[in-house]
């Protein structure tokens, strides 16, 4: 129809496309970050995550059996740029991996994945700061607009996870992926980078308010109470 006015986004002045992502070196009070080695961390992560092979049901690898294999599995992810992995360390050394994946720079988006954490890790206040680091990197540093995080449908406690992360339930694609012969619905969840702006100080009071001990209230109520 001439002259019809069609609704469109808001403007973004001055956007320029944001950098590639490089291999990340982070440090916090409890957790590192590095690119992942095969060297220097494929036999403390095979130990990190022996005798926990339920760990890897809804991964697209896994469980191995013996060091050569989780070697093998390091060495075929280490120095490749998408997905860039990097090995988790706390202050007993490697003990799970994260990753930055599928880079837009035109579009100010990637993904973080491949998170796959040892029973040492879990629940752990190095864990969550670990993947806090990887977040704030992505908005802070790099200035994109958007983080994805993306499970199995039926992948309770990951689904668990990126709520507990702030991050936003956005829907379910159905048949999205064959992994080990089997149909994945996948889960999407997405935080935008004014989400970061109102919880990155709830991630900094949870933080330092926990320290070495136990939580004193769940990370969701520090980022709701900065929200």
């Amino acid at each position: 129809m001439t002259g019809e006015v069609l609704p469109i986004g808001p403007a973004l002045p001055g956007w320029r496309p944001r950098p590639v992502p490089e291999p990340l070196h982070l440090s916090g009070r409890h957790s590192r970050l590095e690119p992942l080695d095969a060297a220097q961390h494929a036999a403390a992560l095979h130990t990190a995550f022996a005798g926990d092979d339920a760990g890897w049901t809804y991964m697209g690898y896994g469980p191995f059996q013996t060091p050569a294999h989780t070697l093998a599995w390091v060495a075929e992810w280490e120095g490749r740029s998408d997905p860039m992995m990097h090995a988790i360390l706390d202050a007993s050394g490697p003990a799970g991996v994260v990753a930055l994946l599928r880079p837009a720079p035109a579009h100010g988006c990637m993904e973080i994945g491949h998170i796959r954490l040892g029973p040492r890790l879990r629940r752990t206040t190095a864990a969550t700061e670990a993947l806090a680091l990887v977040i704030g990197h992505v908005f802070d540093r790099l200035g994109y607009r958007r983080l994805e995080w993306k499970c199995d449908a039926l992948n309770a406690a990951s689904r668990r996870a990126a709520d507990r992360l702030g991050f936003a339930f956005e829907g379910v694609f159905r048949n999205h992926m064959v992994v080990k012969g089997r149909n994945r619905d996948t889960a999407w969840f997405g935080m935008t980078d004014a989400d970061w702006r109102r919880f990155a100080p709830g991630y900094a009071a949870w933080l330092a308010e926990t320290g070495d001990g136990p939580q004193h209230r769940p990370l969701a109520a520090a980022l709701a109470a900065r929200a």
